[in-house]
């Protein structure tokens, strides 16, 4: 992560992330371990829906640092040498969708699915709609362009319509926080201070549903304690991509 250590990424105390230099834990001991970067969205899902499920016990956090990732962690835990993986029952799973699906289906805790099958279809449709939201939108902030593109605005728009679905609560699927909620907060809290730095945008600019959402997100504790530094992310993904 460039010259900016992960850890500094999040507010509260967590364990040092893995380098290649750290030694591997003791692996496939029974212990389930959820393997993250503090860095990364796409973990960051998993590490909510950990939290969420009450499971800070029951599933041990293992930070890898992507710029200096341990070698034993491609060659003796997931040979995709990705981030999220989970160890479970001497298994290890990633993929980040599949693995919220799998850690609320297979752990005790409170659900993030209704029981609504109307709900579980849409939630179906969020969930593999999220590629397309995440894509247009990475590629207008990483754009040389002064403004948002048309696709990046067209996302967001999408977004403030799936929350018009169900006028029961603030969130995608209506009153309760869910695994939609999970998938998209990561990133939507990247793009939110992203684009009203890079782009002057304002996401939440003509959007009620969107900004309503994001203020309840902030009410909850299990998505709150893997937020990042904005300003960080912000000096990172300038340096990175040659925004500065």
């Amino acid at each position: 992560m460039a010259s900016v250590s992960p850890d500094n990424f999040v507010k509260n105390s967590l364990p040092p992330s893995l380098t290649s230099a750290s030694p591997p834990p003791s692996l496939f001991d029974g212990t389930t371990r959820l393997y993250v970067a503090y860095t990364c969205p796409f973990a960051q899902r998993t590490w909510i829906a950990r939290n969420y499920k009450g499971l800070q016990d029951k599933i041990k956090l293992i930070a890898i640092d992507l710029g200096d990732r341990p070698a034993w962690y491609k060659e003796k835990v997931y040979p995709e040498n990705k981030v999220p993986s989970l160890e479970h029952n001497n298994e290890v799973k990633g993929e980040s969708l599949n693995l919220i699906k799998y850690i609320d289906t297979h752990f005790e805790g409170p659900s993030l699915l209704p029981d609504d099958p109307a709900k579980q279809t849409f939630a179906e449709e969020l969930l593999a709609y999220s590629d397309s939201f995440i894509d247009p939108v990475f590629s207008s902030i990483v754009s040389k362009g002064e403004n948002i593109s048309a696709d990046g605005v067209a996302a967001f728009d999408k977004l403030e319509d799936f929350l018009i679905k169900f006028e029961d609560g603030p969130f995608f699927l209506g009153r309760d926080f869910s695994l939609v909620d999970v998938a998209y907060a990561p990133f939507v809290e990247r793009y939110q201070f992203l684009l009203s730095d890079l782009k002057k945008y304002d996401i939440t600019n003509g959007r009620p549903k969107l900004t309503s959402w994001i203020e309840e997100l902030k009410k909850i504790e299990a998505y709150t304690t893997t937020n990042l530094d904005p300003q960080v992310v912000l000096a990172h993904t300038k340096k990175k991509y040659g925004l500065a």
